[in-house]
């Protein structure tokens, strides 16, 4: 076996030293040729060009109009014509933003990509598939909603560069590039364009470098009176294309091809990196035709016609249904994975009438035209409007607006200087030339622009149709759009099938088979397979019973046993905000409840409190200063032994994070929230679940697994050489939010052989930092715990890395994995607590990424598989793992479904390892990963998530808490229990990120408890 094991090690450090990874150089830059510079004359263009401009023109060439008159003042600050957009993150497109290289540098970029290769064996690279997968458990026909795309590798894509000028919107640079390939024949229909600067042609162009003019008609601005009548004028736009380069499929080919041979073509092929700017191009073909017709946001494209339409879900928001769409190299080829997708956009309403759906205290305000806006109501409703897009109703134009802010001065007190140089007011502005009182002159305008006054008042201004709701949503907005979006699996799979064959999907058009590409309309078919659930270990008045989950959803209860290690909590306290006198008089006979509950889980809460129930009303969460005064005379009636704080309040509020904040780093007690309508009428599981957690907050644990993990994998882990395992996430600021700090957070099991309890570590950082900078510190501090508690450095450390996209796998695997190593090394403590400068610490590292946020979806191919139960909405049973056909064609990554989906369709997660120092085979690590899922400390169940990676989320949750202050309230406030942004960040920035203020320092006495549970 060790001879075995052996070979393995050596076979994989060969493997990673041959697939080293080759980073792709950024292209050089192109430049245009206008033509002659030495013409000033007719936008400085030679004769000769402009007479090959006048050939090229899709429309008759005509001299630019003169500029029409000047808006208003409150709107001259617009001096470009835009018509409606949709904003598209650019995220999305940054694999291809630098790829586009000018032919003249074509064979330099072939020679410096040649160079870079030769030393790929020095770089780090994600590790290879150790086997050829698992086949451990009960196998299971599926389908995946992954779409086999057949190209042809010897097709030419010819990529050109686009630039127009003046620079449009995405709407407006497809409807220019549209008209231009119509009225111009000698340019070939089937180009698709992704409305930046890319364009992707099956065939190439008579010229590589082409300037063309085009116009559009426009309606213009009205007159200067109501009754003036519009008028139609023609913009003109410059349009330049430049052959980029010239694109194939045989990168492409050699790297979804199984290179599964000899050491030296093994070595040839390895090395080849994914060709992300052919799989662009192809990403922006099949786009194409569904985004002539379909809202995109991302890689996702929504309809009215799927679906049945818009829905309204409140607050001036609606739902739209729409689908996914995303290419993906697999071992079974090139793969388009569709999934069913919803989100909120804005209603497509006036602001007044936004305003009233939107803000809780402005529903009458058609009845109360002359109310305005104070302090907190201010800042709530410019938070509600920024970077809304809009278009005015007072005249016909179809401008568009952002908002940017509201004006300080309410509408009436608004003045400017007309073109004569007379000062006038913005109402009697709008009077005179417009016809139109305004109503609601004691609100602000909105102000359009950063630098220059550009008043629009609110009653004139209509949302823009098609825009994503960047706002918060409300828990009963978040509801409904769960609900539109909570498909059954037979249902999700209807529509995705509906999407392939339909009209807007991405086989519409003949755009796919002019590239020469072939979509199968199937989903793919495969073999899964389903895990065993592993025995469990629990406690029975001491004595500790094992329980193999036999349920369908492998859920297992605790009506005849107990927690395995039950928390003992003598001075605890509890609180109350607000509540009705009803609500509060229900207190003591909750006491009672909770007690007999913990009992009966063999959790040792007393019986009584050690202070008496305080009384607090709802405002008390308002100022943090008396908040934490009340907090700190509860913890010193108990002699400054308090060890659980229960609160209990009337609703959620946003206090609720000051409060998290002041027990955990200013005072040092653990804290369990919960509201009022939970305990009047308390069920058994409700008051089961809050047990759950305060056991596990105040030192306890729920589970652990019967056979230890040296017991069931002796290759990999033994008894003398504990394993520690972290997990690690990034959680970042509300989108609107462009300067907060992001934070990280670690955790690290502290016990062995049976990890279940996890200490956590959380840091601030740069704004949107998704590489953790603090990483060594953190993991230093967690080994060090974890000698302490084990008496030895682990051997071993499994590094479960969650939030991480695929395009940042290598960048995290270069940054973070170093940043591991540096903090082993720093640690050189013997078995004696001594310092030993000349023992190095060098521990096995095992590095997964883990993902949730992925689009696929397994479905069960046949609807009673057999020796499976076949019960409830027909999801896939919990431990239903996949490592074949859509996995990656080399690397080590896998799907694992670990819990039973009671809503909707199960999400598996997909583990990807990076790096693997403890050889683990396929079978080795699914079933560690499944074993660990059902030993959560807040359920009876398996979890989705792998444990640490859990965890991580949870404790960098608790630490944006931490940093979240929302401003003082002026009477009163939302009561909402998300952060309040409203105060504290502005719609862009210039310059780098602030430095990230340091979290508050966590109480000692909690570091090693989970108190982010």
């Amino acid at each position: 076996m060790e001879g075995v094991a052996a070979k393995r090690r050596s076979s994989t450090t060969k493997e990673r030293r041959r697939c080293s990874p080759t980073p792709i150089p950024p292209a050089p830059a192109t430049t245009f040729i206008r033509g002659n510079s030495n013409s000033s004359r007719n936008g400085g263009l030679s004769p000769s060009t402009l007479m090959e401009l006048w050939y090229h023109l899709p429309i008759p060439y005509q001299p630019p109009l003169p500029p029409p008159p000047l808006d208003p003042p409150y709107a001259s600050s617009q001096t470009s014509f835009t018509l409606s957009q949709v904003s598209v993150p650019v995220e999305e497109l940054k694999t291809g933003s630098n790829l586009s290289i000018s032919v003249d540098h074509h064979h330099q970029y072939k020679q410096k990509l040649n160079q870079q290769q030769q030393h790929k064996k020095a770089l780090v690279a994600a590790v290879r598939r150790p086997d050829s997968g698992g086949e451990e458990g009960l196998r299971i026909p599926l389908l995946a909603n992954h779409f086999l795309v057949r190209f042809d590798p010897l097709q030419t894509i010819f990529h050109y560069n686009v630039d127009i000028s003046p620079r449009p919107t995405k709407e407006v640079a497809r409807l220019i590039k549209r008209k231009l390939f119509c009225d111009n024949p000698s340019l070939t229909s089937s180009a698709a364009f992704d409305g930046r600067t890319n364009l992707y042609s099956p065939s190439q162009f008579r010229k590589d470098r082409l300037e063309f003019f085009v116009a559009l008609p426009i309606p213009s601005k009205m007159g200067d009176t109501p009754q003036s009548k519009p008028r139609t004028k023609l913009k003109f736009f410059r349009v330049n294309m430049k052959l980029a380069s010239k694109l194939d499929g045989q990168d492409l080919e050699r790297f979804l091809r199984d290179v599964d041979h000899d050491e030296e073509e093994e070595d040839a092929n390895c090395g080849v990196p994914l060709p992300q700017d052919y799989l662009h191009a192809l990403d922006v073909v099949l786009r194409e035709n569904p985004v002539e017709t379909c809202i995109p946001v991302g890689r996702s494209l929504y309809s009215s016609s799927i679906g049945g339409g818009a829905k309204d879900i409140g607050g001036g928001a609606v739902g739209l249904r729409g689908f996914f769409q995303s290419l993906r190299p697999t071992e079974q080829g090139l793969a388009l994975n569709v999934d069913f997708a919803v989100t909120a956009f804005h209603e497509s309403i006036g602001i007044i009438q936004f305003l009233q759906k939107r803000c809780e205290f402005l529903r009458d305000l058609s009845q109360r035209k002359s109310r305005g806006l104070v302090g907190e109501e201010r800042r709530e409703v410019e938070k509600a409007l920024r970077n809304i897009r809009v278009f005015v109703s007072h005249r016909v134009t179809d401008q568009r607006y952002k908002v940017f802010s509201l004006t300080e001065e309410s509408t009436e007190n608004l003045r400017f200087k007309s073109r004569g140089g007379e000062d006038i007011s913005l109402v009697d502005y709008f009077k005179e030339n417009y016809n139109h009182d305004i109503q609601f002159r004691k609100l602000p305008c909105l102000q359009m622009s950063r630098s220059k006054p550009c008043y629009i008042p609110m009653e004139l201004c209509v949302i823009c149709e098609g825009q994503k709701f960047m706002g918060k949503l409300s828990d009963e907005q978040t509801a409904r759009i769960l609900k539109m979006g909570c498909q059954k699996p037979w249902e999700r799979r209807a529509i995705i099938n509906g999407v392939m064959g339909g009209p807007v999907g991405p086989t519409s058009g003949n755009m796919a088979i002019d590239f020469n590409l072939h979509i199968s309309r199937e989903m793919t078919r495969l073999t899964g397979r389903v895990l065993q659930p592993p025995k469990l270990k629990l406690g029975d008045g001491g004595r500790v019973t094992d329980l193999i989950p036999t349920r369908h959803d492998c859920q297992w209860n605790l009506l005849e046993s107990h927690v395995l290690q039950g928390a003992r909590i003598e001075r605890w306290a509890i609180i109350s905000f607000g509540g009705t006198p009803e609500q509060r008089s229900s207190l003591p006979k909750f006491i009672i409840q909770l007690a007999h509950r913990c009992e009966q889980l063999g959790v040792a809460l007393n019986k009584v409190p050690t202070v008496a129930p305080q009384f607090e009303p709802m405002q008390a969460l308002n100022s943090v200063s008396s908040l934490e005064s009340k907090l700190r005379k509860i913890h010193e009636l108990a002699s400054n032994r308090l060890q659980l704080l229960i609160c209990v309040m009337e609703r959620k509020h946003r206090g609720y994070a000051d409060l998290k904040r002041i027990s955990e780093t200013s005072i040092g007690i653990v804290s369990q929230c919960c509201l009022y309508q939970n305990l009047m009428t308390p069920g058994s599981q409700f008051l089961a679940n809050l047990a759950l957690k305060i056991n596990a907050k105040t030192g306890g644990c729920t589970v652990a697994l019967y056979n230890s993990l040296p017991a069931q994998m002796p290759r990999v882990f033994g008894d003398s050489e504990p394993a520690i395992f972290m997990g690690a996430d990034v959680t970042h600021p509300h989108p609107l939010d462009d300067h907060s700090p992001s934070v990280a957070a670690i955790v690290g099991s502290m016990n062995w052989p049976s990890p279940n309890k996890y200490a956590s570590r959380m840091r601030s950082q740069t704004h949107r930092q998704e590489i953790i900078e603090d990483l060594g510190q953190m993991v230093e501090e967690l080994l060090f715990d974890f000698y302490r508690e084990v008496n030895k450095l682990p051997k071993r450390i499994l590094f479960f890395r969650d939030g991480v996209s695929e395009t940042q796998f290598y960048t995290v695997l270069h940054e973070e994995l170093p940043a591991i190593r540096a903090a082993c090394s720093r640690l050189k403590l013997n078995n004696h607590h001594q310092n030993t400068k000349g023992a190095s610490y060098n521990p096995a590292i095992t590095f997964v990424v883990v993902q949730k946020r992925h689009h696929t979806r397994l479905f069960q191919a046949t609807t009673n598989p057999q020796g499976l139960h076949s019960v409830g909405n027909n999801n896939i049973p919990p431990g239903t793992v996949v490592d074949r056909v859509i996995t990656h064609p080399r690397e080590f990554d896998f799907y694992l479904c670990s819990h039973w989906g009671t809503k909707g369709t199960s999400r598996p997660t997909h583990y990807h390892v990076l790096w693997d120092e403890n050889c683990f085979s396929s079978d080795e690590l699914q079933k560690l990963v499944y074993s660990l899922c059902f030993t959560s400390t807040r359920c009876t169940k398996p979890v989705s998530l792998v444990p640490p990676a859990y965890y991580a989320h949870l404790a960098a949750y608790r630490g944006r808490l931490y940093l979240d202050k929302p401003p003082p309230l002026n009477g009163g406030g939302s009561g909402s229990l998300s952060p309040d942004y409203s105060a504290s960040f502005t719609p862009s920035r210039a310059g780098p990120p602030p430095q990230a203020a340091p979290l508050p320092r966590l109480a000692g006495n909690l570091k090693n408890l989970m108190f982010y549970c």
